[in-house]
């Protein structure tokens, strides 16, 4: 029989809604349920994607046994992350404190009035490895409530009372570098100062022989690239320390593009690596991560002009289009780690999708086998060692990763490069084909406002960079989709999420971010005043929203929800950008590209600043927040196209401003009368400016100072060159 999750529509709680627990959704009927039994809540949350949460979901919540616990001593509730972000966070910084880290599923215990007292992440159903079993810390915690109530509720008081402080900046820091005068500085110069100091974190946890930083597991971050590559931007590619950056940033790439956390049949990204060699990766696919790390493709292929880059973006946009684009215009969230493992689909397991026996790949490739086999690595017997295999799940499976060059896999085999790549490709093809007749992981089938903001975000850079007119096309349906079934006109707010009719939970500061920023470059990349007109208007409503009166910066949600005991403003970049970063970028941005009228460089800068205490004492936890402080640090700069947007040597003069990575340029264009009556509003010092000679012409400034135009795409390179 199902419980109250029948009647969601996220694909998370309708996976847990035949479960034995009685779980209810994230709500006021939970709480009062809670208040009136005077029960602990059981908070569970997780999403579609995550591997240990569907671990924990097999092991103890289709377990009758837990299920009885459950239902009799507390009131089990289900949250999907990606649904209530907002929730997520709360908790999540909880466990964090509480335990030193965090992930999903996440599992905390919480008073009726939703104060945390306990928590943790996946936890084994029976004691373990020195590890205590769900069912013991069950029956401890309802033992505990029953007996020793009155220290519980304590304990989420004081807490709570600490996350407050922190939060509220009185123990992150922040106290600390005011007393110390570090918060008087002038901008400019700790700024500086930040960038050397996130500079040099990066160059010494560089993983000078796999690529990317850190240890194990390793992630791909991308606002940690984002930071390195605008370094290079500021200092010249061709400098001594540009080139440094870019060559940790270039062979971060390469290293990813080569290892198993690449899917090479069915291109994308999955979510990391457990090792340091990008080798055996956590196999789920997210949204966010495939248009973040286009992004960081585009702008590498920018630093150094290596097409290599260029197919690794268009690798991850045909993916993108392929398998996670929604008829409706919009994009879908994820694909899950785990499918049904063997040709009859009994059981499941991590990658089963994607792994592959030589046995298999003999059959599949006849006279191409071999060739491939060497070039991606296949052992007779499986190559992934027992060590990174601790489940067993992939013994005599081959992950896919490329162990040699091209050049060196066609020398080895006696063949021209140009032969062995179309042997490769062929290979390719018939696997990805053959693929497709397994049994799929879950697609979680969600449209999110904010994952689609950042995929708009790489579509419109890669139709700029990568001339690719069908990327553009992309973008605009998707914002099309996203305006039209997720924008309530009425009152000027977003919604979260569209699964088959719009969802009941209003838009969260991370959304108006990543979807005005995601409306910026598409005016960029289309000229279409439109995505522009409504960058504004969205501006707007977030500083309305979710603006921190007080402290600068943006809550991650709005005022006036009673269950949200700690309204959060998000202070680090992982792998998603915190909210603050990027609207900081986008305040910057619209102040430089309609004028200050509406005063977004004040908003913009002191949104910089709330956060001072944080990137200055630790840059590289706030990299994205660092690209938002060059625009703050840095002249205003403009290209100004006048044209019609439609003739040829328009484009070509577009072509030549994103040829480059360098410093930030806001890029308008005036394509009509109208354009320069609408221009002349708001930024008065572009209305005069005119094609000469009817030709596209190009103006280029500083400080609102411009060059003598420039009509022709060589004389536009050779200015920006030197810009």
């Amino acid at each position: 029989m199902s419980n109250a999750l029948a009647s969601e529509k996220s694909p998370y709680l309708l996976q847990h809604a035949d479960n034995p627990v009685q779980w209810l959704p994230w709500g006021e009927a939970a709480f009062a349920r809670a208040r009136v039994e005077q029960k602990p809540i059981f908070l569970s949350i997780g999403y579609s994607t995550c591997h240990w949460c569907h671990v924990m979901a097999h092991e103890s919540f289709e377990s009758v046994a837990v299920a009885a616990i459950l239902n009799e001593h507390f009131v089990p509730v289900k949250v999907d992350r990606e649904e209530r972000p907002d929730v997520d966070k709360v908790y999540m910084a909880y466990v964090q404190a509480l335990t030193g880290h965090g992930g999903w599923p996440l599992s905390a215990w919480l008073t009726p009035e939703l104060k945390p007292f306990f928590g943790g992440t996946y936890f084994p159903p029976e004691d373990r490895h020195g590890r205590p079993g769900f069912l013991a810390i069950l029956k401890a915690i309802a033992a505990g409530w029953a007996n020793e109530r009155e220290k519980l509720v304590a304990e989420s008081e004081r807490v709570l009372g600490t996350l407050r402080e922190y939060h509220a900046g009185k123990n992150d820091g922040e106290t600390r570098a005011r007393e110390a005068g570090e918060l008087d500085v002038p901008l400019h110069e700790q700024g500086g100062a930040a960038f050397e100091k996130g500079f040099q974190y990066f160059y010494e946890n560089f993983d000078a022989q796999n690529g990317g930083f850190g240890g194990v597991p390793k992630f791909p971050r991308a606002s940690n690239l984002n930071f390195l590559l605008r370094v290079a931007a500021i200092q010249g590619v061709k400098s001594e320390l540009g080139a440094e950056v870019v060559r940790m940033a270039s062979a971060t790439l390469q290293a990813m593009a080569r290892g198993g956390i690449h899917d090479h049949i069915g291109g994308g990204y999955h979510r990391y690596s457990v090792d340091e060699a990008w080798f055996v990766p956590h196999f789920e696919k997210m949204l966010y991560d495939q248009a973040q790390i286009a992004i960081n493709c585009i702008e590498a292929r920018q630093a150094t002009g290596d097409e290599r880059f260029a197919w690794m973006a268009r690798d991850i946009f045909d993916y993108v289009a392929r398998d996670l684009t929604a008829p409706e215009g919009g994009f879908f969230t994820a694909e899950d780690a785990d499918s049904a493992a063997g040709q009859g689909g009994h059981g499941h397991a991590e990658g089963a999708f994607y792994v592959w026996t030589a046995e298999e790949l003999r059959a599949a490739l006849g006279d191409d086998a071999t060739l491939f086999m060497a070039h991606f690595g296949v052992a007779e017997n499986g190559n992934v060692a027992t060590q990174l295999d601790p489940h067993g799940e992939f013994h005599g499976k081959n992950i896919l990763t490329q162990r040699r060059s091209l050049f060196e896999t066609a020398r080895a085999f006696g063949l021209m490069p140009e032969v062995a790549n179309d042997r490769v490709l062929r290979a390719i093809e018939r696997l990805r084909a053959l693929r497709a007749s397994r049994s799929r992981p879950l697609l979680d089938d969600k449209i999110v406002t904010a994952n689609n903001g950042l995929m708009i975000s790489a579509l419109a850079r890669g139709a700029q960079v990568l001339d690719e007119p069908d990327y553009l096309a992309r973008a605009v349906a998707a914002a099309t989709f996203v305006d039209r079934e997720l924008f309530d006109p009425t009152r000027g707010v977003f919604w979260r999420c569209w699964r088959a009719g719009r969802g009941a939970i209003e838009g969260f500061a991370e959304d108006y971010a990543y979807f005005i920023q995601g409306l910026l470059d598409l005016y960029e990349a289309s000229f279409d005043r439109r995505w522009l007109e409504r960058a504004v208007s969205l501006q707007g409503k977030m500083d309305e929203l979710f603006w921190d009166p007080e402290r600068g910066g943006y809550f991650n949600s709005a005022a006036g929800d009673t269950s949200i005991v700690l309204r959060l403003r998000e202070d680090y970049d992982g792998a998603e950008p915190a909210p603050s970063s990027v609207a900081a970028m986008n305040l910057l941005r619209l102040a430089v590209i309609v004028g200050d009228t509406y005063g977004h460089r004040a908003r913009g800068i002191r949104c910089v600043e709330a956060f001072r205490a944080q990137w200055s004492a630790t840059p590289h936890g706030m990299p994205q927040m660092l690209c938002a402080l060059e625009l703050a640090l840095e002249p205003p700069r403009h290209v100004v196209l006048v044209g019609d947007a439609k003739r040829e040597d328009f484009r070509a003069m577009v072509t030549v401003l994103h040829e480059r990575l360098g410093p930030k340029r806001t890029v308008v264009a005036i394509t009509s009368e109208d354009d320069r009556g609408w221009w002349a509003s708001r930024a008065p010092w572009l209305a005069e400016m005119r094609s000469w000679g009817g030709r596209a012409t190009a103006f280029i400034c500083e400080e609102y100072t411009c060059r003598a135009p420039v009509t022709e795409p060589a004389g536009l390179r050779a200015i920006l060159g030197g810009v």
